[in-house]
């Protein structure tokens, strides 16, 4: 059983559950966990629990509850762990607490942040945690670019990094890659998480600006990669196909997108290896 509040910024969060694989999956790939008191205000008060009722006859199930609702029907319990991670992506999207929220990796240098917009089979989270662990990248979020429309500031959430199939044996031969217990038969696939390294961890207060906006693109044939900058316009266009609530926002999540924007170089990139896309990300974003 854990029973566990702690600052995940921007956010404070609480996670309950009677499976032990979720307190396993949250002392391993969560490296300087900032603890809470029990009486510490929570943004997300979150539980992973077993499946009741006729459920608990069709196998061992695990259900997501955000503040005691339950958006979703259960998944197998050895799937437990990735519900916590993939529940925690939608609480954030669903209920953003003022910040304009894309799917997105942001990782930095110093303050200035490149931000990588996630669409299907990009290959953002392998080039992601090869940035991380190989680049000297400080990692800001995998999954989800927060961003303070007051302020233009991006905020870290770095929380453990989700991998998929072949990506999986790639990232762990990094060095200082920690790997999480494999799931099989996701709606993914094969997946695991690794954990963030733990210097972004300790850094996960520190806010950066966007100096770079890449759209990557995996072509496993590609040995040298490939790169287009293209205009802020072009750039708005696709990722707000992105954004989780820039609509519900109205008027200043349109002025936030744009704000981001301002001053940002663009690109789109094709590379075929992990060598490939690190080489034209440090070209690129200097």
């Amino acid at each position: 059983m854990i029973d566990l509040a702690f600052r995940l910024p921007p956010f404070n969060v609480r996670v309950r559950s009677d499976f032990s694989s979720v307190a396993d999956h949250v002392a391993d790939l969560y490296p300087a966990l900032q603890r809470l008191d029990s009486a510490s205000f929570v943004d997300f008060d979150i539980r992973i629990l077993r499946g009741k009722g006729h459920r608990r006859w069709l196998g061992q199930q695990a259900r997501f509850l955000l503040d005691a609702q339950e958006p979703f029907l259960p998944l197998p319990g050895s799937q437990a762990p990735a519900l916590l991670e993939w529940g925690l992506n939608w609480s954030i999207a669903a209920r953003p607490l003022g910040y304009l929220v894309l799917h997105a990796a942001v990782l930095a240098r110093g303050t200035d942040a490149v931000v990588m917009p996630g669409f299907p089979g990009a290959g953002k989270s392998t080039l992601c945690a090869s940035l991380a662990f190989l680049g000297g990248w400080r990692l800001l979020s995998d999954e989800l670019a927060i961003l303070d429309p007051g302020t233009l500031a991006l905020h870290p959430n770095p929380r453990p990094i989700s991998v998929k199939n072949e990506s999986i044996d790639i990232v762990g031969r990094f060095p200082g890659a920690a790997v999480g217990p494999v799931y099989h038969d996701t709606r993914k696939g094969r997946l695991s998480h690794l954990a963030p390294p733990r210097e972004s961890a300790l850094a996960a207060e520190e806010t950066a600006r966007c100096r770079w906006i890449v759209f990557p693109s995996f072509q496993r044939d590609d040995e040298h990669g490939w790169h287009e900058e293209i205009s802020r316009a072009e750039a708005f266009a696709l990722i707000s196909e992105q954004s989780f609530n820039k609509e519900r926002m109205g008027e200043q999540g349109f002025h936030a997108l744009c704000g981001m924007l301002d001053g940002a170089r663009c690109f789109q990139i094709g590379y075929g290896s992990t060598a490939a896309g690190l080489e034209l990300i440090d070209r690129l974003c200097r």
